[in-house]
């Protein structure tokens, strides 16, 4: 990601964080409630306890308080381009493992996690026709032992300037030449949907 485009989604949450405090609204999710929705459709991947995750764009590290309000205890591990976000993160869960950066700043080994998952964090606007989703849709799948879950905007339904969506069969596509064995979800909200990819 380009220096300006780091700085630009840095001081965007900075912003948010000031205007709504630790809420959903500072990662600009509508509700608790959807984010809850995308939260379990991405736990439906396989996550159990005793499991290792990495979550890319963890923000606050919400997955890891909504999953344990679902009686699964993980190791998780959370990076996100946000200092503002990891704070705020860090306080919340101490016992977490939390990183600061995208996940291109970091040298994790392949295989280092049961499964990586990520939640929104590639609907920024880029203009680079999705370029920047499949490199860390790779690099995310390069990282996990069991296999990962990522939700995306869906193009057939929501057309954002400021967003990026992205049609959900050629992403899919794209996803089937990297995992022989992936799946589309879609028709849990009306213009979101995930992908599961698994080893």
């Amino acid at each position: 990601m380009k220096k300006e485009q780091r700085k630009r989604i840095v001081d965007r949450h900075r912003d948010s964080l000031k205007r709504f405090g630790y809420h959903p609204n500072a990662l600009y999710w509508s509700s608790r409630e959807i984010q809850d929705v995308r939260f379990r459709v991405l736990a439906e991947v396989g996550i159990e306890s005793g499991d290792s995750v990495l979550d890319v764009g963890c923000g606050f590290a919400d997955f890891k308080s909504w999953i344990e309000g679902q009686g699964k205890q993980i190791d998780f591990t959370g990076v996100d381009l946000s200092p503002d976000l990891i704070m705020v993160a860090k306080e919340k869960h101490p016992d977490a493992q939390l990183f600061c950066g995208e996940l291109t700043d970091f040298e994790f080994s392949p295989g280092t996690f049961d499964w990586v998952i990520l939640s929104g964090a590639l609907n920024e606007q880029l203009h680079d026709d999705g370029a920047y989703a499949r490199r860390i849709i790779a690099m995310m799948y390069g990282l996990c032992r069991k296999g990962v879950a990522f939700n995306m905007l869906d193009a057939r339904h929501i057309k954002a300037h400021d967003l990026q969506s992205v049609d959900p069969i050629q992403m899919f596509d794209y996803c089937k030449n990297i995992a022989s064995d992936a799946e589309l979800h879609d028709g849990y909200l009306a213009n979101d949907f995930s992908i599961y990819m698994y080893r």
